[in-house]
């Protein structure tokens, strides 16, 4: 599907939580490929890198594939679990002493901001959130797990603790050679805007969450 995987950057990256590594990676996708909802030939991924070089290659690193959520993210919206399951990530990597977060530039699933934008003021009339993409002529889910699971063997990594409730980063990671030696959980704590946007992720979409 990519043509190409390339490191375009390597910084420190400090933060709150503790010393970083944040890499760029640009993906391009291949002659003929069909460009996704937001018309991009070329996406970016960043990269957290969190430990040594000999921590990461001790045994399988814990690693999280994290899509963009500009509302959930930077906003703090309390429609969605991302930002709760981004700072479980960072915490659960930080604990560890060593770790991989890509953060993948899929917002709204894949469909792009404006769209997802749209997609919530359907969501406002009563629609869940599959509903309102089918209802805007998309899938109810357009990401792609196959440039993260490329950097990651770009990097020498070819088997991983991985945070996640959703089945499909787990079997993309394993279509690409990549063995998930152990699924960590992502369950965060829902609030009342949240929790039928987490029942549909059950209940439509497979996601392994128990609590509810």
């Amino acid at each position: 599907m990519y043509s190409s995987v390339t490191k375009v950057a390597e910084a420190s990256l400090p933060t709150t939580r503790g010393d970083f590594r944040i890499l760029g990676f640009e993906g391009t996708l291949a002659p003929g490929t069909p460009l996704g909802p937001q018309g991009k030939p070329v996406e970016d991924v960043v990269v957290l890198r969190y430990g040594s070089d000999a921590d990461l290659a001790s045994g399988p690193p814990i690693v999280r594939i994290h899509s963009q959520c500009l509302t959930g993210d930077v906003f703090h919206s309390l429609r969605c679990d991302c930002r709760q399951q981004l700072d479980l990530a960072l915490d659960t990597v930080v604990a560890h002493g060593s770790g991989i977060i890509l953060y993948e530039e899929q917002e709204g699933r894949g469909i792009g901001l404006m769209a997802k934008l749209r997609a919530y003021e359907l969501q406002d009339q009563g629609l869940d959130t599959i509903e309102a993409n089918l209802k805007l002529g998309y899938r109810s889910d357009h990401r792609d797990f196959s440039l993260p699971a490329a950097i990651l063997k770009q990097m020498g990594i070819h088997q991983v603790r991985l945070i996640t409730n959703n089945p499909e980063k787990v079997q993309a990671l394993e279509a690409a050679g990549i063995r998930v030696t152990e699924r960590l959980s992502a369950e965060v704590e829902a609030n009342e805007s949240s929790e039928k946007y987490l029942e549909i992720k059950r209940e439509k979409m497979g996601h392994l969450i128990g609590w509810l």
